[in-house]
């Protein structure tokens, strides 16, 4: 084994002088040169085997929850400075990724984020407009293993999306949260925590939260050859139904075929539904024991930033609209399914609420001022009532099987204080990460404005923090 390393490690650097880089695959225990040198021109080329590990075995691997895994990104620095200097604009550059032994290069990495990743971690001041200069040292970035056509993928996954839970000083919310809606039967994006090196330095904790893709579909729907949508509603928020353009331009998946004919059909039912038929319309489209776990989940986890937040930018009905979900089509069964997404925020509505921006002022099945936009608390964001949407109207009318799945969820999750049991076992999970980061980048920083990380202290008030308000969930 070591007469081959060095085999490879002197054929990289002669062909290296020739501005090539080839290098196949020696053995998946044994990393590439490149794990100790940054190169300055070309990345290698790396010819899998076949046999490695990452080709082998299924995203189970990468997504198991008893374990923190490390990974590792070798960048040009010319190309991390690239990054660095304007993360909004969200590019790629290429890099290496190492690990657990095996490199894949070259990948795609970008940063990524929208305007609350963002926040407070550019030298824009300016929130509500990101731009400038990475300023934090932890932004959340998305790695592509099938960058330039590449056609292996990595533990059956095309993409790896690492979080970087600047808002969350907890690092837990999000992670509880999918959990939380697996647990209750809705397919979620499996979320885990992983350490990220790039260039030798240690970056931080992250989470490792799955990409909603087709590799997603094929996972929890074996035949997932349906659609992924992100962030289309069926219909306008008037209850009209939705341009053909809006679903098109939502497409994650199949993208060149444009087949909507399924959203389209549900669109086209919900539209022309009222009061007495839309119970019709959820039960030939949904699984009722789905959407209402998915509801009762998260109401119950407060995601008020999620699908029932409608944001009006003025006082017409139809300037409002809603975020952070997805929507999979069986089209095989004919069923579609709404995704939960982006839950950083999650949980910190229960006791009193956090963020007057994203707070719903409304319980489930409420509605406020006529069904018109209006503003609440501090906030000057206007908002309208969910219940006000025909969509949601219908689900609101499933209330004894809604009440149903809520108790279960309370005997299953609440009265037992399995979520906070569960809560307690990744905390102490990750309490080392969080400590070796603050130790790394926070050392001789006296001024806790000045910490260049989550300290320690921070995190565990976060978590305590985190843990009065799973203690308070009804």
């Amino acid at each position: 084994m070591t007469g081959c390393r060095l085999n490879k490690y002197y054929k990289l650097l002669t062909l290296a002088t020739l501005g090539l880089v080839i290098t196949l695959s020696c053995s998946k225990d044994m990393p590439t040169p490149i794990n100790s040198t940054i190169p300055n021109q070309i990345l290698p080329n790396i010819i899998p085997k076949g046999n490695e590990k990452y080709l082998q075995e299924s995203s189970d691997y990468i997504y198991n929850q008893e374990k923190v895994r490390t990974y590792e990104l070798i960048i040009k620095n010319d190309d991390l400075s690239k990054l660095d200097s304007d993360p909004a604009k969200e590019e790629y550059v290429e890099a290496a990724l190492i690990f657990e032994g095996d490199t894949i290069s070259p990948v795609g990495v970008r940063y990524k984020g929208s305007i609350g990743a963002f926040a407070g971690c550019l030298s824009n001041p300016d929130w509500a407009n990101p731009s400038g200069q990475k300023t934090c040292e932890k932004l959340s970035m998305q790695i592509k293993i099938n960058w330039k056509d590449r056609k292996e993928r990595f533990f059956d996954v095309n993409k790896l999306q690492f979080h970087a839970q600047n808002y969350d000083k907890s690092q837990l919310r999000e992670r509880l949260a999918y959990w939380l809606f697996a647990q209750m039967g809705v397919p979620s994006p499996r979320s885990v925590h992983a350490r990220l090196l790039i260039n030798n330095k240690y970056s931080g904790l992250y989470g490792l939260t799955e990409e909603i893709d087709n590799r997603f579909a094929k996972y929890f729907y074996k035949q997932g050859n349906g659609n992924i949508y992100k962030e289309v509603w069926p219909v306008k928020a008037n209850g009209e139904l939705q341009a053909d353009n809006a679903f098109i331009d939502a497409l994650k998946t199949n993208e060149a075929e444009k087949d909507i004919n399924l959203i389209k059909e549900f669109s086209q039912a919900i539209a022309a539904s009222n009061a007495s038929t839309g119970k019709e319309v959820i039960r030939e489209y949904m699984k009722i024991d789905e959407i209402m776990s998915y509801i009762v989940v998260d109401r119950a986890i407060r995601h008020d930033d999620g699908p029932f937040h409608w944001y009006c930018s003025n006082e017409m009905v139809n300037s409002c609209v809603n975020k952070n979900f997805y929507w999979f089509e069986d089209k095989k069964n004919r069923k579609m399914h709404l995704i939960p997404w982006d839950m950083d925020g999650t949980f910190e509505h229960i006791i009193r609420n956090a963020n007057d921006n994203t707070a719903l002022a409304d319980k489930w099945g409420e509605t406020s001022k006529d069904c018109l936009p209006f503003t609440s608390g501090s906030s000057t964001l206007k908002q309208r009532s969910a219940a006000c949407d025909k969509l949601t109207a219908a689900w609101v009318s499933f209330d004894s099987e809604y009440n149903f799945i809520k108790n279960r969820f309370q005997t299953n999750f609440v009265a037992n204080n399995k979520m906070l049991s569960q809560l307690d076992i990744w905390a102490k999970q990750i309490e080392p990460f969080i400590t070796e980061a603050d130790n790394i980048h926070n050392r001789y920083i006296m001024n806790a404005v000045n910490k260049k990380t989550t300290t320690v202290l921070v995190w565990e008030n976060a978590t305590n923090t985190l843990r009065s308000q799973v203690k308070a969930i009804q």
